[in-house]
């Protein structure tokens, strides 16, 4: 497998999941609705419903900053860069993912292990409900940080290719 498929394949990869994830939004949009009947009408289940959203939102939400940066829907500070040459912003981009967005990532996936593994070792359940899938929660960072890892890593390979153009 030579470095140019492996990248492929991480990026294919990235953006199944990314298409998975973006489905998670009917089920927020779904509990978010139902919770009010339920409170209020049935009087049952309505903090279930509250539980399972949380925890899906935060799946959902982690997985958005990705799905942002492959459209390119992020914001941008680019007003000056738009006057500097080609070259010179693709060299930019390849220093501000090596030197601040992939440290960052790594930091977020190492930093996160202190409360994410005892999280998941103890399967914490929400603290107002004692409703299971808190540790889901504390999961989507790592979901998040990994992400940004490998998307880092892709637009750092792509960016690479280009310049070898």
């Amino acid at each position: 497998m030579t470095g140019r498929s492996a990248f492929d394949n991480l990026d294919r990869a990235v953006g199944r999941l990314l298409s998975w994830t973006s489905w998670l939004a009917l089920p927020i949009v779904i509990l978010l609705f139902l919770q009010w009947p339920l409170r209020d009408i049935f009087r049952s289940y309505s903090r279930e419903a509250n539980d399972l959203g949380q925890w899906i939102f935060a799946l959902y939400v982690a997985a958005c900053f990705t799905s942002a940066t492959r459209a390119g829907t992020h914001l941008h500070a680019d007003m000056l860069a738009r006057t500097y040459p080609q070259r010179l912003r693709r060299r930019l981009f390849r220093a501000g993912v090596a030197i601040g967005l992939l440290p960052w990532a790594l930091f977020v996936v190492i930093a996160g292990k202190s409360i994410i593994v005892p999280s998941i070792t103890a399967l914490e359940a929400f603290a107002d409900s004692a409703n299971p899938g808190y540790f889901l929660v504390k999961l989507a960072l790592w979901l998040l940080g990994g992400l940004i890892l490998a998307q880092g890593l892709v637009d750092l390979a792509r960016s690479s290719e280009r310049a070898d153009e």
